[in-house]
């Protein structure tokens, strides 16, 4: 399969498993609202899709789980939205990509100094 399609797929999962998140799963996974998916990668033969989810709030292990066990019913509500021959099984994992660049920005506002930081920003030594 074409990386191009996969992307695309990547793309349309993303979208539709946040919209099942939001829509179906507000009354079984607490704070729903602070979850988004940050991005999907579904395997070549597409039996399999990791979905990477950014949480803000401090129960991210406990939201990843309830997520992880209602990964079934989420693949079997998206997978009506979806038109292809099989859905891929869904497993959840929390994307710590945005808690490193914020950590990064923190620290580069630390050390740079104010001139070069962009506009906007201050140090938190002053």
């Amino acid at each position: 399969m074409t990386k191009r399609r996969i992307s695309r797929l990547n793309s349309l999962l993303q979208q539709v498993i946040s919209e099942v998140i939001h829509k179906d799963l507000h009354h079984i996974v607490q704070n729903i609202e602070m979850v988004s998916i940050s991005s999907v990668e579904i395997t070549e033969d597409l039996h399999s899709a990791k979905v990477f989810i950014s949480i803000i709030g401090d129960k991210k292990e406990k939201i990843c789980q309830a997520l992880n066990e209602q990964a079934r019913h989420i693949g079997y509500t998206a997978s009506k939205k979806v038109v292809m021959r099989t859905f891929p099984k869904l497993e959840f994992f929390i994307d710590v990509g945005l808690e490193k660049q914020l950590r990064i920005c923190d620290i580069l506002s630390q050390v740079l100094p104010e001139e070069v930081l962009p506009e906007g920003q201050t140090n938190n030594d002053e």
